[in-house]
């Protein structure tokens, strides 16, 4: 009788440790769980992670192990000297077949069986975590229990983790599409919206970006009621801080404009702000042209751009006198100015490379088809010149010819 009372309040006993046991573990889920309402940064769940497995669960040993990238990296430890990466490296490489909580004592290989458990963890059957457990001192009936808490308490923060992740990408991608809306708005303001067509110049434009922001840019300056500048240019590399750079080249271009005459002078001073904001990671090739009415005379500066086209009566030429693409060099090498006269009817074709060349879709147009192009339309409005010139290559090439972006300003003298 006397057994049977003793065997009663050891299972009391027991019942009594097993139930303080679970309190203890739904008040450490509890504490965890409150912590990633209130987002606490992963630090912190890692230090309360610590706590909860070397106190409440007497665990001297413990490695948890996060995939990130296709590789796993050990997030957070305690107990026992720690292993190099490269050594971690190879113990993932070897577990990397275990699905399941497995213990380790009698694995083949000294690294793993030094832990006693291995408990992986899933997230939409892809392993995402696991957790190596050594120096486990717990009640061998108690075990199994432990091993499921474990895992569960990882899977918890596991999937805190993962949501934190989700939720930062997508804060990152809708501030990213902000900036690109706003950087898209900034741009559209610089493109001229009133293009002269009537009186002694016809001019018109097309403007396609290739993505929502481009590396293009064109301006049409009027500098007094019988002077006119213009400027087309294509910046290296797409995306906002290409915008931002053609931003800053336009202000730059209209603020010299204003004060300064000389077309070498304005190209030079352009070169130094290119330097100056890019450090020489960018270059921009331009050419700007600037045509006085009253003599007819075009003085213009190529600076490594695709050459405009000059019809005038039967001839085409060519527009290449000029110098480097600016933001190159610290220094211009050389400067050479063009001048030209031109007669009413005289046609200048200025485009970007989007128009000649699509990588993609490997097309390149010669200098050669681009003039027959040129030729073919040169009687029609600006507008529809540019129109059609586009859609005859695209239609003759099979090609949608969106690579790159495409800029046109055809200017013709009356």
């Amino acid at each position: 009788m006397a057994n049977l009372q003793t065997q009663n309040e050891t299972d009391e006993r027991d019942l009594i440790q097993l139930l303080l046991k679970r309190q203890a573990e739904l008040n450490s889920l509890l504490e965890v769980t409150q912590a990633i309402n209130k987002n606490s940064p992963s630090s912190v769940l890692f230090e309360m992670l610590q706590v909860i497995f070397s106190v409440h669960l007497k665990i001297g040993k413990m490695r948890l192990l996060i995939k990130e990238e296709g590789h796993f990296y050990c997030a957070t430890r305690f107990g026992g000297p720690a292993e190099s990466p490269k050594v971690l490296q190879e113990m993932c490489h070897l577990l990397q077949e275990l699905n399941v909580i497995t213990p380790l004592r009698s694995y083949p290989h000294d690294l793993v069986s030094s832990y006693e458990y291995f408990v992986p963890v899933f997230l939409k059957e892809d392993s995402q975590a696991f957790v190596l457990i050594g120096n486990l001192n717990a009640n061998s009936e108690l075990i199994s229990n432990d091993l499921s808490f474990i895992q569960t308490m990882i899977n918890v923060i596991i999937v805190a983790l993962e949501n934190k992740k989700l939720f930062k990408e997508r804060v990152e991608r809708e501030l990213l599409h902000r900036d690109i809306e706003l950087a898209s708005e900034v741009q559209n303001m610089l493109v001229p919206q009133k293009l002269p067509k009537s009186g002694t110049i016809e001019v018109g434009s097309t403007y396609l970006p290739n993505q929502n922001i481009g590396g293009d840019y064109f301006d049409f300056i009027p500098l007094s009621p019988t002077e006119y500048m213009w400027c087309i240019a294509d910046v290296s590399g797409k995306g906002v801080s290409a915008a931002l750079l053609m931003a800053n080249l336009q202000a730059s271009l209209r603020a010299w404009a204003s004060v300064e005459r000389d077309l070498s002078k304005i190209v030079e001073r352009l070169n130094k702000i290119v330097v100056s904001n890019t450090n020489g990671e960018r270059f921009i090739t331009l050419f700007i042209g600037r045509y006085n009415e009253q003599d007819r005379q075009l003085e213009y500066v190529n600076a490594g751009h695709n050459p405009p086209i000059m019809l005038s009566g039967d001839s085409v030429k060519f527009l290449r006198e000029g110098t480097t693409m600016i933001g190159a060099f610290d220094e211009l090498p050389f400067i050479r100015m063009g001048k030209e006269c031109l007669t009413p009817g005289t046609l200048i074709f200025n485009y970007t490379d989007g128009l000649v060349e699509s990588a993609e879709e490997d097309v390149y147009i010669s200098d050669e088809e681009l003039v027959s192009h040129l030729l073919k339309f040169k009687g029609l409005p600006v507008d529809d010149l540019n129109k059609k010139i586009l859609q005859n290559i695209k239609s003759l090439h099979k090609a949608s010819m969106n690579s790159d972006d495409i800029t046109l300003l055809s200017i013709r003298i009356l």
